[in-house]
């Protein structure tokens, strides 16, 4: 597969082609004598998607891999097969983020009360309409000062984040913090469900009494087990895929602005 497209690509947004041809390894010779000759209708179509596939991968902030290279351009309607699309990636040395190894974050307080799952797997849109169940998680963010905990709130109707809280600890105070900004916003007028793991944070008495004050039922899943609590879940992986998880941040102030 020739990589001249992409060169191409780069020469017309203004970049060196002498640099464009040492990062890719090929003879500022060869390129200028194939640019020279007549493409035919595959190179004109590889030179077109290649600038399209770049243009993805931009806006993407670099996250997306072939897949879902391809499925916004099939979105789009560029017609490409994956296959395609992967192989012009290849040659452009574009490739999606993967994620990290995970942190804990979900620590289990054995002498903590037993509380039900109330949702059981169950993350459909609600029929009951917003504010009937909420979701939320823990998750961490690498920052050059230490870790930075993010905790969320999460209605399973509309899939938005509705309450979420920051902080450089692990503490009961941070996911006390995303319930009471998420009763703050929406003003429930029913007692909510908010569903969970089985982290000492949510199980704690602080959790619990909040819980009581602000009329919110608490559910929770099992130890480990990802599926009971899949949404939040989801939801991490895809912020952390394709926005906190290409680096350390320099700071704490500058992953919560992120």
């Amino acid at each position: 597969m020739t990589v001249h497209p992409f060169i191409e690509a780069e020469k017309r947004a203004g970049h060196s082609v002498k640099r464009a041809c040492e990062l890719l390894k090929v003879s500022r010779t060869a390129f200028y004598a194939r640019r020279a000759a007549k493409p035919g209708p595959r190179a004109v179509r590889d030179a077109e998607l290649a600038e399209q596939i770049a243009d993805v991968h931009t806006r993407s902030r670099g996250t997306y891999g072939a897949p879902r290279v391809h499925a916004v351009l099939k979105r789009e309607g560029a017609g490409c097969g994956r296959r395609r699309v992967a192989r012009l990636m290849r040659a452009a040395g574009l490739q999606g983020r993967h994620r990290r190894r995970r942190h804990q974050t979900t620590i289990p307080d054995p002498r903590a009360a037993l509380r039900p799952d109330l949702v059981v797997r169950d993350f459909q849109p609600d029929p009951a309409g917003l504010d009937a169940r909420w979701c939320g998680d823990i998750t961490y963010i690498a920052t050059e000062e230490g870790w930075l905990y993010l905790a969320t709130v999460i209605d399973i109707a509309s899939r938005r984040v509705v309450g979420w809280a920051t902080a450089d600890h692990l503490r009961t105070d941070l996911v006390a913090d995303a319930l009471t900004a998420a009763c703050r916003k929406r003003r429930p007028t029913r007692p909510v469900i908010f569903h969970s793991d089985r982290g000492c944070q949510y199980t704690s008495q602080q959790f619990a009494a909040l819980a009581g004050q602000l009329g919110v039922r608490l559910s929770v899943g099992r130890t480990g087990q990802c599926w009971d609590n899949a949404l939040a879940e989801s939801f991490f992986a895809t912020i952390k895929r394709e926005l906190l998880g290409a680096s350390t941040w320099p700071s704490r102030a500058a992953a919560r602005t992120a």
